[in-house]
């Protein structure tokens, strides 16, 4: 039995019902959309846990590698992280700046292999779109998690992890100016939003496992 397990912020959340059932509490999102096309074709072979949590930062996220991370012995986990780190700091002053992001994310990513050194994490790029939620403050967010994007990349980069580029996806697909077809804010996504999001991470997962 293969354990994929999804984590990050609202947007992995997706409304989800904490329920700690396996194969429930996925939410209405990408890891809902995913889990169904993959368990379609490998019914008993595969289980879904999504550990998404709203309004999380990575400092967060490292708060509960333990219950939510470690315990669970993921296989493959993938982690979408960093638009809250900027958007806290722009409208409530509680973000994470980004030397700190890049610290906390290498920490959690040292705990987790040293317990799980088998574990295959996929690591997704943060987005952002000009949106009711970001257009008064558009250039702070815009650079904010721009940077957090980078960061995301380089940290891939340096442990060998694949990771799931976004923003030039989301960036091509609104140029004509059409925002609210993927996304209800500038940061959540809509269903057709959550679906580029499945695509994009279905392409990188299904190099890490062979399930597909």
């Amino acid at each position: 039995m293969i354990t994929i397990l999804f984590q990050g912020d609202s947007i992995t959340d997706a409304n989800r019902d904490d329920d700690g059932v396996v194969n429930l509490g996925l939410g209405c999102g990408y890891a809902y959309f995913l889990a169904c096309e993959i368990e379609e074709k490998n019914k008993d072979k595969i289980r879904f846990i999504n550990r998404g949590d709203s309004g999380d930062r990575i400092t967060d996220v490292y708060a509960r590698i333990k219950e939510d991370i470690i315990n669970l012995k993921p296989d493959v986990m993938s982690i979408l992280i960093g638009v809250n780190d900027v958007s806290h700091e722009l409208t409530m002053q509680c973000g994470v700046i980004p030397k700190k992001f890049r610290m906390i994310y290498e920490m959690l990513i040292d705990e987790i292999k040293e317990c799980l050194p088998e574990i295959k994490i996929i690591i997704m790029e943060p987005f952002i779109l000009k949106g009711t939620a970001t257009e008064k403050l558009w250039t702070e967010f815009n650079v904010g998690v721009r940077e957090m994007a980078a960061i995301c990349e380089e940290i891939a980069e340096k442990y060998g992890f694949d990771f799931v580029p976004l923003q030039e996806k989301f960036d091509e697909l609104s140029a004509d100016g059409n925002v609210s077809a993927l996304s209800v804010d500038g940061i959540h996504p809509t269903v057709e939003g959550h679906h580029i999001i499945k695509e994009e991470l279905q392409k990188v997962l299904a190099k890490c496992i062979d399930i597909f």
